[in-house]
């Protein structure tokens, strides 16, 4: 029988060998779950979809009618004024409409106490509705959990 000795080189180079595992992408993140309910005759939902893939969120996407999908809006406390064509769930948000990625990882690592985010409509140059070098000035809405709402960001025209 043969035992190995843990000498203090073999020690560090384990050390070193964990670090380096530890710090790969492949173990330190994983794609954020976006959970999309949408109209399947709706194509700017698709474009916003494939978007957010670009940016490295995972998407996952069922298809309703409308009177499903609005149901659902108001279930999970999406004011009518602030509706649009697509809802999604993540990590206990909801994120409503054309929401650029950014502010959803804003929204991720501010963590506020609320419903989510919302693009009310659906305004010409938000993402997967047309060019952003051509867009209209439209606001990001934070829905509080009373049902209020505060600029979370806004974009000026382009």
């Amino acid at each position: 029988m043969t035992t190995t000795k843990l000498d203090r080189r073999l020690f560090l180079a384990g050390l070193s060998a964990s670090g380096i595992a530890l710090a790969s992408p492949t173990f330190a993140t994983t794609k954020p779950l976006v959970q999309v309910l949408k109209d399947p005759a709706c194509g700017c939902c698709g474009a916003w979809i494939d978007i957010m893939q670009r940016e490295g969120f995972e998407m996952e996407v069922q298809n309703a009618s409308w009177e499903t999908l609005s149901e659902y809006k108001a279930n999970k406390g999406i004011p009518e004024e602030m509706a649009s064509c697509h809802t999604g769930l993540l990590e206990g948000y909801v994120i409503e409409g054309h929401v650029p990625p950014a502010d959803i990882r804003r929204l991720l690592a501010e963590r506020p106490d609320a419903v989510g985010l919302t693009v009310p409509g659906m305004p010409y140059g938000s993402p997967g509705m047309g060019p952003e070098s051509e867009r209209e000035a439209y606001s990001v809405f934070l829905i509080g959990k009373d049902g209020t709402t505060e600029v979370f960001n806004h974009y000026k025209a382009a």
